[in-house]
């Protein structure tokens, strides 16, 4: 087995809500899809302009920008997160406005 570079772990839910399964399907895209749409679609420009500049300072240094890399990072965990909710229905919980750990 080789060792990949990115984990992902995903806690089983033993019981989902139906009645949030129903407004997630219905109302999901008014509740969590704008809010967040709009808030991921702002940080995913400025992750994609970063990413842009840390591809040439790693091709000259050799090294990804600890700064870069961690903003990267940040916006993919929002963005999983929010998959997680709403997309792939992992979690009954609310994703946060951040890309924390």
């Amino acid at each position: 087995m080789v060792d990949s570079p990115a984990k992902l772990t995903v806690d089983y839910p033993e019981k989902l809500s139906r009645g949030t399964l129903i407004l997630k399907t219905l109302f999901g895209w008014l509740y969590v899809g704008i809010p967040h749409g709009i808030c991921l679609a702002v940080y995913g420009v400025a992750a994609v302009v970063v990413i842009f500049i840390s591809w040439w300072a790693i091709l000259f240094t050799g090294k990804y920008p600890k700064g870069m890399y961690n903003f990267v990072l940040g916006y993919l965990r929002w963005q999983l997160r929010v998959y997680s909710y709403w997309g792939y229905f992992f979690t009954d919980k609310y994703p946060p406005f951040s890309g924390e750990e």
